[in-house]
């Protein structure tokens, strides 16, 4: 009777098993990895480049080199281009927030 439970018990344990590694798939698939997370920073930090500018900055961005921080000179120009055509009193906030927010 003893040898019964046993083996009950060690064939119920084998069934589940592959159903657990199974569960541990799932959730591994569900976490990002850290490329994913490098390419979701640069595509927003590149923001309107273009080109060739954009192909230059992506591939520094996704390398393992530090980036360069921006510039005053670059933040004001970055911000000037998003806030293009937009009225006086919005336009002055909206830059004001922009230039925090490349710091």
């Amino acid at each position: 009777m003893n040898k019964l439970l046993t083996a009950v018990a060690a064939a119920a344990l084998l069934c589940a098993a592959p159903a657990f590694a199974a569960d541990t798939k799932a959730a591994d698939t569900k976490t990002t990895n850290s490329q994913q997370d490098k390419m979701t920073v640069c595509n927003k930090q590149a923001g309107d480049k273009k080109g060739d500018e954009r192909k230059a900055f992506m591939k520094t961005c996704l390398s393992n080199e530090p980036a360069k921080p921006m510039t005053q000179s670059e933040k004001m120009s970055m911000c000037n281009k998003k806030t293009a055509g937009m009225a006086k009193d919005e336009r002055s906030k909206a830059q004001s927030e922009c230039m925090k927010a490349a710091s």
